[in-house]
């Protein structure tokens, strides 16, 4: 039963995911934590974390962990969840696939009509919706601590606001930062 409604969820999430892996993450974490208690909001922020650390895109990445982690949770062993993880990366895939094939050679013959332009138009506010819910998805406990720990809060906070400001102001490589945030997490945070 949960390969099926993995299937499903993943295939909705696929369906209706514009803006990149980024986009899905806030539809993602509201079906796998909130609608099917398939992991907690911890295992979650887990997952994210290490999706962005895995090469490929954070939405396939993402449902590849999620898939074998809901099945994992539900009592199966690792070649179950193995299957929970292909099952969750396909459905994910499929919609996208198949609209690509289906409309590319008329997207490109269409690319410039007003309806097309349109489309792109009406997409472009939901896209930064979608990003912005999912900035504000990783802006939790999990990842900040709490002000009831202030240590751990301060330091979280700081690393933050340096990040930040290093990546959107002085133009430091974004790798660098995640590296240099890291290392600041080990020092400070141990």
């Amino acid at each position: 039963m949960i390969f099926l409604l993995l299937f499903i969820t993943f295939l909705q999430i696929g369906l209706f995911g514009f803006g990149g892996g980024y986009g899905m993450l806030s539809l993602i974490q509201t079906e796998v934590v909130v609608r099917h208690h398939w992991m907690s909001s911890a295992e979650f922020t887990n997952i994210v974390a290490i999706s962005q650390m895995t090469p490929g895109p954070i939405g396939i990445n993402t449902a590849t962990y999620c898939g074998y982690t809901a099945v994992y949770n539900d009592g199966y062993g690792t070649l179950m969840s193995l299957l929970g993880s292909l099952t969750a990366t396909f459905a994910l895939v499929l919609p996208s696939f198949v609209l690509m094939i289906l409309i590319s050679k008329m997207l490109m013959k269409y690319m410039h009509t007003n309806v097309v332009q349109s489309v792109f138009t009406g997409l472009r506010p939901a896209v930064v919706g979608l990003l912005a819910a999912a900035t504000l998805l990783l802006l939790n406990a999990e990842n900040f601590s709490t002000p009831e720990n202030p240590w751990y809060f301060y330091v979280s906070l700081a690393i933050f606001l340096a990040t930040f400001i290093g990546v959107f102001w002085v133009k430091v490589n974004p790798l660098k930062m995640i590296a240099m945030a890291a290392f600041a997490g080990l020092l400070l945070l141990w």
